[in-house]
């Protein structure tokens, strides 16, 4: 009897302990998953706060809310159980369609970056007009523009888990998804008040507190600003090296062939600090990459006939005929 109660007991250990490396497994890999979406998770944390400038104050956080709600339902309702599908029926189209979204990525970032060239931001705030039909509508497209970078990520996290059995991948994009959201829109929230935090601050009685105000109030922008910078580098980073390693995968192997080169070289030449200038050499390829690639993408939709340059200069000219 007793040694029957002892075998079950250490068999429920045993299950404990199976469970418990189960949970940091998965831990572990939705940490890996969300590392790895980074450069789409901070452009997302860039473009965000200007769908709400020139509201007043006491609306911006219903309205952030709002597009998070709309954030995890694109999320947890539709990209994530067709990512699933796909990653079980469709296993072999997961790569091409890694390569897609980096694409796109690519394409932002080069964007971007020619938007800095010619003055004008790629990322212009819309116009925020007073008013329900205009929250909502500014809502809505704010949750569009999340659809297509939570795809990415979405799609990003999947395959770093692809090797996983299913309910274990399950689980680990429904918490990638989850904690993703929350990171990005709470970061949101704090930026669109950080000036209004700032206001509260500069109007205390202690200088030393008023300075504090005035210095997050000034620094708004400022935050905005770098925020934008790191989330195009991050863009072109991640993209190209989604790339880079997607044509190694489908059986072009030289670009990935001389990046690998060039890494093992820095590597053996500064052996002290050669793990670093190894992934400080693959960043800076992918990035050369990206934006190579992205800058392709952005002349054939703003220069070619059937680019976007092209068709708003059109519709210019019909406006101005009529």
């Amino acid at each position: 009897m007793s040694a029957g109660l002892f075998g079950l007991l250490d068999d429920v250990a045993a299950l404990a302990r199976l469970a418990a490396a189960s949970v940091d497994d998965i831990g572990a890999a939705a940490g890996r998953a969300t590392a790895k979406a980074a450069g789409v998770v901070v452009d997302d944390t860039a473009v965000t706060p200007q769908y709400v400038q020139g509201i007043t104050a006491d609306r911006e956080l219903p309205i952030i809310k709002r597009i998070a709600i709309g954030s995890l339902r694109n999320k947890l309702l539709f990209i994530l159980p067709a990512a699933l599908l796909l990653s079980q029926f469709l296993p072999w189209l997961l790569t091409p369609l890694l390569m897609l979204g980096a694409t796109y990525l690519c394409f932002e970032g080069a964007e971007k970056v020619w938007g800095r060239i010619r003055g004008h931001d790629s990322h212009a705030a819309p116009t925020a007009t007073v008013g329900e039909d205009a929250e909502n509508q500014m809502a809505a497209g704010a949750i569009r523009t999340d659809f297509i970078l939570s795809a990415e990520i979405m799609v990003i996290a999947l395959n770093e888990v692809a090797d996983q059995a299913f309910w274990p991948r399950l689980i680990i994009l429904v918490v990638v998804a989850i904690v993703i959201t929350l990171a990005v829109y709470g970061v949101v929230g704090l930026i669109v008040k950080m000036d209004d935090i700032g206001l509260n601050l500069a109007q205390r009685s202690s200088g030393a507190v008023r300075k504090i105000g005035r210095g997050l109030v000034a620094g708004m922008p400022k935050l905005l600003a770098a925020l934008s910078a790191i989330g195009t580098v991050a863009m072109l980073w991640v993209g190209g090296h989604i790339l880079l390693v997607g044509t190694d995968e489908l059986g072009w192997h030289f670009p990935y062939s001389v990046v690998h080169h060039l890494e093992e070289a820095v590597h053996h030449a500064v052996p002290g600090v050669g793990g670093v200038l190894t992934w400080l050499v693959n960043t800076a390829a992918s990035a050369v990459i990206g934006l190579a690639v992205g800058a392709v993408v952005v002349a054939i939709v703003h220069v070619l006939p059937f680019g976007k340059a092209h068709k708003d200069s059109k519709d210019a000219k019909d406006g101005a005929a009529h």
